[in-house]
């Protein structure tokens, strides 16, 4: 089979040659794992209910009803009522936009930072590349759950807290992995000859470096996405992050674990919605990496 290849030419030279199947071999890589395509589903499946809560969602997640609690999983209550007769599915429905919400904007603090952090210590190294760095295996030393809780107690119970909270302790993983990268990137050939260019360090490290590290920054994301939410639903779990009557999972876990007994589903359905969003970002996250990984291809 032959692959067709261009090359981009300026002033007559001929730089690099561009290859258009790089893309379709990567779509291609990653619809082969079937783990990943059923993860990929799952992801978009959570993104579309979250997106359509309010057309989806049966009944009013915040409508108190006493005249309901505590009834079983029927047809005019797939999964039950809670002990103040809200209906549970629709405060899945829309507890998935809290929890994933803070998902997605805590692993975009972590890798913001940590990105900016692993750059400047890769590219510059040295006393730069020290301090930054000792101040990621500080962060490391803590287990992620008590530097989250550490970070709460001083801010206070909420989402926006929660959100940073579980985002701090996500720096130090991209900075490492971002600076692991940036010190291989920088000794390539290519970067000595943008240098005598005349490209600026800015222009270097987000053009030329920046664009060349994506693979495992995509992946240590994904990944992140599926820790991130559980850490933010167990949190608020143990009354640290959304408070009642907020339909977020962890929340109302931690209200249905007073009634295992007497009316388990109140507990069930927000634990396997959980678990199942954890299981989606973990399979894909494990073949996008296989895909964007060229050792991985046979």
């Amino acid at each position: 089979m032959e692959v067709k290849n261009e090359t981009i030419a300026i002033g007559g030279q001929v730089l690099a040659p561009v290859n258009h199947s790089k893309f379709k071999d990567f779509v291609s890589n990653l619809l082969i794992n079937k783990a990943a395509a059923a993860g990929a589903i799952i992801i978009i499946v959570y993104i579309l209910i979250a997106l359509f809560a309010p057309l989806l969602a049966p009944y009013d997640p915040y409508e108190i009803n006493l005249e309901n609690k505590l009834l079983p999983p029927s047809f005019d209550h797939w999964m039950g009522t809670d002990d103040k007769g809200r209906d549970i599915l629709s405060r899945i429905i829309y507890g998935s936009r809290i929890s994933m919400g803070v998902g997605f904007a805590s692993v975009l603090f972590g890798a913001f930072f940590g990105i900016t952090f692993g750059l400047i210590a890769g590219y510059y190294g040295k006393w730069t590349d020290s301090i930054i760095m000792r101040m990621m295996d500080i962060l490391l030393a803590f287990p992620g759950i008590l530097l989250a809780l550490a970070i709460i107690s001083a801010l206070g119970p909420s989402m926006i807290n929660v959100t940073i909270a579980v985002g701090a302790f996500s720096v130090p993983l991209f900075a490492r992995i971002v600076r692991g990268s940036t010190l291989e990137v920088k000794r390539l050939e290519y970067i000595d000859a943008v240098r005598s260019l005349g490209a600026n360090d800015a222009t270097i490290i987000f053009v030329h470096i920046l664009p060349n590290i994506l693979s495992p920054i995509i992946v240590q994301g994904t990944l992140r996405l599926a820790t991130a939410i559980l850490s933010a639903a167990g949190l608020s779990f143990l009354g640290l992050g959304a408070q009642p009557p907020s339909p977020e999972w962890g929340t109302m876990l931690s209200s249905g674990r007073d009634f295992l007994f007497s009316a388990p589903y109140i507990a069930i359905f927000p634990g396997l919605a959980i678990a199942i969003l954890v299981l989606g970002f973990n399979i894909f996250g494990d073949g996008l990496r296989d895909a964007l990984d060229p050792r991985m291809k046979s």
